[in-house]
């Protein structure tokens, strides 16, 4: 890959940070330097005791020490919309943080071609006592953007972020769901090259998530380059084509959306196929009933991680009631790989429909038919209700993920076509042709 047509190349890059070490923070410039100059030596011994590592590197030092990164290497092409996943701890934000320019690595280097707009933190690079509308124009100073290139964009993204009434409120008072808010449409609409997204998006609700999710795709399509770090990976398959799978600092795999994903999710991380909560007080729910289990069977019963396109397979729910006499209404939420809820599956099981239930353990299954689902991977929730009244009691969001997985047998639903099938259900229709024969009384016009 040439400099011309590379975003970022990150080569060998490691971070390492002292467990315990801390830099004793200064409450402005002027006392930074009056502490240097009254005592130089032991400022700079604390100084190079914070970021020289050699003698880690030699085994010499005796204090605990953390790689958050360790020999990460990769490239990013322009106009490249890449993943990045893995589970708390495995390095996704530092390495954000060093893209970004906010920390150094111990070692190691990147190259990064295009000005850059990030979305690491709620209210990142906001100045906290300037309005929103002088924060828009300071991030576009930032970026390198002249007063009138602003002004170009400034409606867009007032709008986009629905905050008109608040334009002149010092950014201090705004609540996180405003700050990120603001953020994401100046991050997006002042047309960085390269837009770097951490997790932050969580914080907006839900008809906000999916205007940034469509955003970032409009991103990606003008060729600019977009870096997406998340923990839901129906946003992530949506969004990107290619993912890096990191774990403990390193890259652990890199490749096609789909692929890393799956082998993520296989793996045991992220959302798992079962999940328990076998202690009863830190179980989703309330006095009355508590979710104790969630689990994606087969038809004996069995565990799946794996679902095969033409079989059923049963979405299982084990709850608790605690209390007697309620109506419970168990159900499920099912949503696809691109964040698209397929369907809400109610339990109409006569025998306990119109019957309260009493205490004790239950456990409820849906069955999806064969041949209904796409292929792809499936998100979970569990949720449960009461009747009369109507009260919601728990409601566990992607509490299990399961892959579908399509044979090349020739005896699911795609029959003999080897491509790609679009769609959220591949349900199996009845099909029939009838033969109309040539009407051999009409003469054929030449």
């Amino acid at each position: 890959m040439t400099n011309r047509n590379m975003a970022i190349k990150v080569e060998d890059v490691s971070k390492l940070y002292r467990i315990g070490a801390k830099e004793q923070a200064n409450e402005n410039f002027i006392s930074a330097v009056a502490s240097f100059v009254k005592a130089p030596l032991r400022n700079l011994r604390r100084y190079r005791s914070l970021y020289d590592f050699s003698d880690v590197e030699r085994g010499e030092d005796n204090n605990e020490v953390l790689w958050a990164l360790r020999g990460v290497s990769f490239d990013v092409a322009q106009g490249e919309v890449l993943g990045i996943i893995g589970t708390n701890g495995a390095g996704k934000s530092t390495l954000l943080k060093i893209l970004a320019r906010i920390t150094p690595p111990t070692k190691g280097r990147i190259q990064i071609h295009g000005r850059v707009g990030s979305l690491l933190e709620v209210g990142t690079g906001f100045h906290q006592e300037l309005t929103g509308r002088e924060n828009i124009y300071l991030n576009g100073t930032i970026l390198g953007m002249r007063k009138r290139e602003v002004d170009r964009k400034f409606d867009q993204i007032v709008d986009f972020s629905g905050m008109e009434k608040f334009l002149d409120t010092p950014v201090k008072r705004y609540s996180s769901g405003m700050r990120v808010r603001l953020a994401f449409a100046v991050a997006a609409h002042l047309e960085p090259e390269i837009l770097i997204i951490d997790e932050v998006l969580a914080v907006g609700d839900a008809a906000f998530q999916r205007k940034c999710m469509n955003k970032m795709q409009d991103v990606g399509q003008h060729g600019r380059t977009v870096l997406f770090v998340s923990h839901n990976m129906s946003a992530v398959t949506r969004l990107c084509e290619r993912v890096v799978l990191l774990n403990e600092g390193r890259i652990l795999k890199d490749g096609a959306a789909h692929e890393v994903v799956n082998a993520y999710l296989s793996a045991g991380h992220g959302t798992p196929t079962h999940r328990e909560w076998p202690d009863p007080t830190r179980a989703p729910g309330d006095q009355t009933v508590r979710l104790r289990g969630v689990r994606i069977v087969d038809q004996q019963g069995q565990t799946l991680d794996a679902a095969d396109i033409r079989k059923p397979i049963g979405l299982q729910m084990e709850y608790e009631v605690l209390q007697d006499n309620h109506r419970l209404m168990p159900y499920f939420h099912v949503f696809n790989d691109e964040g698209i809820r397929l369907f809400t599956a109610i339990d109409q099981d006569e025998e306990w429909r119109y019957r309260t239930r009493p205490r004790g353990r239950f456990i409820s299954t849906a069955w999806i038919p064969g041949n209904l689902l796409s292929e792809g991977t499936l998100y979970i929730g569990a949720a449960m209700r009461t009747i009369e009244p109507l009260i919601r009691h728990f409601n566990a969001r992607d509490a299990v993920a399961c892959r579908v997985v399509d044979t090349m047998e020739g005896d699911s639903v795609r029959g003999d076509y080897p491509g790609g099938l679009g769609g959220v259900i591949r349900p199996s229709l009845q099909w029939h042709t009838q033969y109309l024969a040539p009407d051999t009384r009409k003469t054929a016009i030449l």
